[in-house]
């Protein structure tokens, strides 16, 4: 543990750390049994007081599950270079990775499939997903970047379509603070849950993860016509360890659910 000059990183530090603990409802004598770092010691980088070394740092950075984009943060805070990359998506580091999820949504074919980042803007699609939208809505018509929340909740989009239409909504509401990283629901993601909520006949109780119930998929049943086509939507997240995106990449596929028999198949 090192003592530098009082400055502005050190204060900063201890904010960052401080606001943590509280996000996670721990106190620095809990802090302190989960590192081994004396609950003094704590006290005197919160303060400003003193930095500690990055190993050290780290270690209160796990005893909080900080997420990796914001360990960044907290090294940056302490003078440190940070050390978990945050490449975009499709950069050529990940090239192994957006393969895989090419493949995966090929795999998928007939039904829909596609890859979202952590705000549900789609970034990848088998051919089936826009023939499955273009079914019930003008895609084309719809400006970028696509999104799936929006695309769920507007009444110009699938909405009208979706016979199920408020479990579904409650169940999107449970699901983005569910998939927030660290479980954290950063501004970006307020802002979209306040865009969500701005649409017609939204209750805002739904925002109250507490009283949802954790579903494993969310089912479906998509209306044209005469036609109900029943469905689950099942999200699964892509990660690596050591990368800040480790969840920033959602595979989204939707699956039939044959409960009784096959209706005729609709024309797309």
């Amino acid at each position: 543990m090192k003592s530098p000059n009082l400055g502005r990183t050190t204060n900063e530090l201890g904010a960052l750390l401080r606001h943590w603990r509280d996000l996670r409802g721990k106190s620095q004598l809990d802090v302190s049994l989960d590192t081994g770092v004396s609950q003094r010691q704590i006290s005197f980088v919160e303060s400003g007081r003193s930095t500690p070394s990055r190993t050290t740092l780290m270690a209160f950075a796990r005893a909080l599950d900080v997420p990796l984009r914001d360990r960044n943060s907290l090294l940056l805070a302490a003078g440190y270079a940070p050390i978990f990359p945050d490449s975009p998506w499709n950069s050529p580091e990940m090239k192994s990775i957006t393969d895989a999820l090419k493949r995966v949504l090929r795999q998928h074919e007939p039904f829909p499939a596609l890859v979202m980042d952590r705000y549900w803007n789609v970034l990848m699609t088998n051919e089936c997903t826009p023939r499955f939208f273009n079914c019930f809505i003008d895609m084309a018509s719809r400006k970028g970047p696509r999104n799936m929340l929006h695309l769920m909740f507007d009444p110009e989009g699938m909405r009208p379509f979706i016979a199920n239409w408020e479990d579904v909504a409650r169940s999107l509401f449970e699901r983005v603070y569910r998939e927030s990283i660290g479980r954290v629901v950063d501004e970006k993601t307020k802002e979209l849950l306040s865009a969500l909520l701005a649409y017609p006949d939204v209750n805002s109780k739904w925002t109250n993860p507490v009283a949802l119930s954790f579903m494993p998929v969310i089912p479906m049943s998509f209306v044209k016509d005469d036609l109900v086509l029943n469905y689950f939507s099942m999200v699964t997240t892509v990660g690596r360890r050591r990368r800040s995106r480790r969840k920033n990449c959602a595979w989204n596929a939707c699956f039939r659910r044959m409960t009784r028999p096959r209706p005729a198949t609709m024309n797309c």
